[in-house]
C-alpha cells in the first residue's frame, strides 16, 4: 500500500468514526467519549500527512510514532464504547478492526524506517 492509498484509508476511517459519533444518542458520556475518539481519529490522518512531508528520516520516525500512538488511542476509545454498550456493536467492532490494522501498518512503517535509518 503506497502513501496515497494510506492517506485515503486513514481519512475514510476518520469519516466512518465521525459518522458513528454523529449517530450516537445525545448523552453526557457519548459527548465525552465522542470528543475523545474524534480528536484521536482525526489526528491519525493529519499526522500521517505530516509524516509524508517529513524533512528527514528522523523527522519521519518521530511523526509516524505519533500516528501510531493516535491510532492506538482511537482503539482505546472505541473499546470503551463497546464496554459501556453502544447501539451498533457490530459497527464499533468493524471500526476497531480497522484501527488495529492501521496501527499495525503504521507500526511496521516506523520499524522499517528505524531499521533503515543507519
Amino acid at each position: 500500500m503506497d502513501s496515497e492509498e494510506l492517506k485515503s484509508r486513514s481519512q475514510d476511517f476518520a469519516v466512518e468514526v465521525i459518522r458513528f459519533v454523529m449517530s450516537l444518542p445525545n448523552s453526557r458520556i457519548n459527548h465525552i467519549l465522542g470528543d475523545q475518539v474524534l480528536r484521536s481519529v482525526t489526528s491519525v490522518g493529519a499526522n500521517y500527512r505530516s509524516a509524508c512531508r517529513a524533512r528527514s528520516k528522523a523527522d519521519f520516525i518521530s511523526k509516524i510514532t505519533i500516528v501510531e500512538e493516535e491510532c492506538d488511542e482511537t482503539q482505546y476509545w472505541l473499546e470503551l464504547f463497546l464496554r459501556v454498550g453502544v447501539p451498533n456493536k457490530q459497527l464499533v467492532e468493524r471500526l476497531l478492526k480497522e484501527a488495529a490494522e492501521l496501527t499495525a501498518i503504521f507500526t511496521a512503517s516506523g520499524r522499517t524506517a528505524k531499521r533503515n535509518k543507519y
